[in-house]
């Protein structure tokens, strides 16, 4: 009964070949760039320039002196320096201030809650780009500007989708905990960190993962904020490779990949943790 079960469950005959043709399809769709940029990151100046198709191969397939002009030119190691300063702090910032909020949030009743909890759902809809010249007005009038403070800032306190995964899981949490905890002498602060923080691990691990790769890939605030060549990102730092009379493609490419390289370690080492995150947050 249970095979019958199982059976009637798989996908026959055209729908079959339909998923199969949408799951290459999708492969294609993200290694084919891949592909290009690596084989582009192995190339000449004069091999690019003189065309011949992004798939043409390249002469020498142990030329990898591209990758060291994209180190030592673009100054990748302080990049990367800057890039794990402004995660760390990013990060910790996202994380206790977004479970902080959750918490406040779910457990307190307060006057304007509604309201604001609809103010967040506001935010998420109106486009970064609109109050960037507010925003940047605000953050040079703090000093802010050309310093790694200000992506900073600006990471911790845009981050309203991590509020809500938070959210979605202390809701889970039940309040029977905060009583006993209360009855036992424990204040709001000492629940929060005692309790409720450490039974938050799979939302800590979701959106670490979910912020850390938003704000290793951004491009736009660091350039913006921080347009001193001391101060550049991974990010950033690739886009020194562009003259006044064109792009270096090849040592571009070869800064790409060093700067892939990570994020897909990191992503297949914490993948089981990013679709548990998920699944976890979408059943509770």
């Amino acid at each position: 009964m249970t095979t019958n079960t199982v059976d009637s469950r798989r996908p026959r005959g055209l729908g079959t070949v339909l998923i199969y043709l949408s799951l290459v399809a999708a492969s294609l769709v993200v290694l084919v760039p891949l592909v290009v940029v690596f084989l582009t990151s192995l190339k000449t100046s004069r091999e690019v320039t003189e065309g011949g198709g992004a798939f043409r191969l390249p002469d020498d397939w142990l030329n990898w002196s591209n990758y060291t002009t994209a180190f030592r030119d673009g100054h990748m190691l302080t990049a990367f320096g800057n890039t794990a300063f402004i995660l760390l702090f990013s990060i910790t910032g996202t994380v206790v201030i977004g479970s902080m909020t959750a918490y406040a949030i779910d457990r307190f009743d307060f006057r304007g809650k509604k309201p604001v909890m609809g103010l967040f759902l506001v935010a998420t809809l109106v486009p970064g780009v609109t109050t960037q010249v507010a925003t940047f007005q605000v953050v040079n009038s703090f000093g802010l500007f050309d310093t790694r403070w200000a992506p900073i800032l600006l990471y911790m306190g845009t981050d309203i989708v991590s509020i809500y995964i938070f959210l979605q899981f202390i809701r889970s949490i039940p309040v029977s905990l905060d009583e006993a905890a209360r009855l036992d002498g424990a204040n709001a602060l000492s629940i929060y960190w005692r309790i409720i923080f450490p039974l938050l691990k799979p939302a800590i691990a979701t959106v670490v993962i979910i912020k850390g790769i938003t704000v290793y890939n951004d491009f736009y605030i660091p350039f913006l904020y921080m347009p001193s060549e001391e101060l550049g990102t991974i990010s950033t730092a690739l886009f020194r490779f562009k003259g006044p009379f064109g792009a270096h493609w090849e040592a571009i490419s070869a800064g790409a990949i060093l700067v892939i390289v990570p994020t897909l370690v990191v992503f297949l080492f914490l993948q089981r943790y990013i679709y548990n995150g998920f699944a976890r947050g979408a059943t509770k």
